[in-house]
């Protein structure tokens, strides 16, 4: 059979590789403790589970959506305004998408052509630059390092390619590398896409998930922000309904417009129950963000500090559900370090150079286990020896 030449852009998902060698030590009868994938494992509460279930058990919901329900458009408006101070238009400025993954993967169809340059970051997460890719587009990688704290640095971006190119992709709280942006960052960024005409794309997943300040506010908070973009919110993380798939698209009203008219071609909307669970999700009783936050900040605590009694030293991440940890020295690679660990303690992480070539030296390793079997990791890791050497 013959396939599209943008398949030879895809390799093997690292996050299928890492299940493969999870499932070949578990196929030896050895237990593994798997911190690799950003699954949340903190269900929704009780409230958003009882609306699902309600709705589900209408069996009038059981038609083709079409298009997202009125009312929840006005629950995003009204979370928006409420959580970040920012105004929406229902009617206009706001989209619903199958998880913020799928929106990530088919954004970029509305915007590049064969050849256009899109501006990532590096590291980043893969779909990032893979809905690019898919659409035609030829990426710019912009280095998050960390002694610039992980921030993009725009002055490093040169003006011929900074001209030509038609999107940005930018992200914070960051995942993989943990990282905050502070509001002078936001406003040099609208700036820059004023200047070079570029549209701006940022992923916002992990505004509540921050540990010892304020939690984040929203890119479209700063002035002129609507104008040059959109951004992309979730309710996986914050809220427990990762496998429900509910995000959305906020912002510019052209943009929005767009990507509904190019969804309108691809799926027949979010399945009526999810959008009445979204809607308790943003309009209930918040609490369940706390508590969800703090269970996220004992679990860092328990790892980093752990992992520092052993050996590894590792600073408590400042935000997001992961840890950005520099491998030992020692080690060639970060995917070695990965395998080394997976074979001697049990514990699967994920590789830095999964991200980008940025991230080599450095592994994520995401708080997905409670704090029980963090303690079980780092006793394994201490066991291993690996961080006497």
């Amino acid at each position: 059979m013959r396939f599209s030449e943008r398949m030879k852009h895809f390799g093997e998902n690292i996050f299928t590789v890492l299940l493969n060698m999870k499932r070949d030590m578990e196929k030896e009868g050895k237990r593994v403790i798997d911190l690799s994938v950003g699954t949340p494992n903190i269900p929704p509460s009780d409230a958003v589970i009882q609306a699902l279930v309600e709705a589900a058990a209408d069996r009038k919901n059981y038609i083709y959506a079409i298009k997202d329900m009125d009312e929840l458009h006005q629950a995003v408006a009204d979370w928006y305004r409420r959580r970040y101070g920012v105004e929406i238009d229902p009617d206009r400025e706001v989209v619903s998408l199958l998880g913020s993954q799928e929106g990530l993967a088919h954004f970029a169809l509305t915007v590049i052509d064969e050849g256009d340059t899109v501006l990532v970051p590096d590291p980043c997460y893969p779909v990032f630059g893979d809905g690019p890719v898919i659409a035609g587009a030829e990426l710019y990688p912009m280095p998050l390092r960390r002694e610039n704290d992980y921030l993009i640095d725009f002055s490093e971006i040169p003006n011929e390619v900074a001209d030509r190119a038609k999107l940005m992709v930018v992200s914070y709280p960051n995942n993989p590398t943990t990282a905050m942006a502070p509001d002078w960052w936001y406003d040099e960024c609208v700036a820059f896409a004023k200047k070079h005409d570029i549209l701006v794309l940022h992923d916002n997943a992990y505004s509540e998930l921050v540990f010892d300040r304020e939690p984040a506010g929203s890119f479209l908070a700063h002035p002129g922000a609507k104008d040059v973009g959109v951004e992309f919110n979730s309710l996986s993380k914050t809220y427990g309904l990762a496998g429900a798939r509910v995000g959305f698209c906020i912002g510019n009203a052209e943009v929005v417009s767009n990507l509904a008219k190019l969804k309108s071609n691809m799926d027949y909307g979010m399945f009526l129950p999810v959008q009445k669970a979204a809607i308790a999700a943003i309009t209930g009783d918040q609490s369940c963000v706390e508590a969800t936050r703090e269970a996220y900040r004992r679990r860092r605590d328990c790892f980093c500090d752990g992992c520092t009694e052993i050996g590894w030293k590792i600073g408590r991440c400042p935000a997001t559900m992961f840890v950005w940890a520099k491998i030992p020295d020692g080690f060639s690679s970060s995917e070695e370090f990965v395998k080394t660990l997976l074979s001697r303690a049990g514990v699967l992480v994920t590789p830095g150079s999964a991200f980008g070539g940025s991230g080599e030296g450095y592994v994520r390793i995401a708080l997905v286990k409670d704090e029980a079997e963090m303690r079980e990791a780092i006793e394994n890791m201490r066991k291993s020896g690996i961080f006497q050497q």
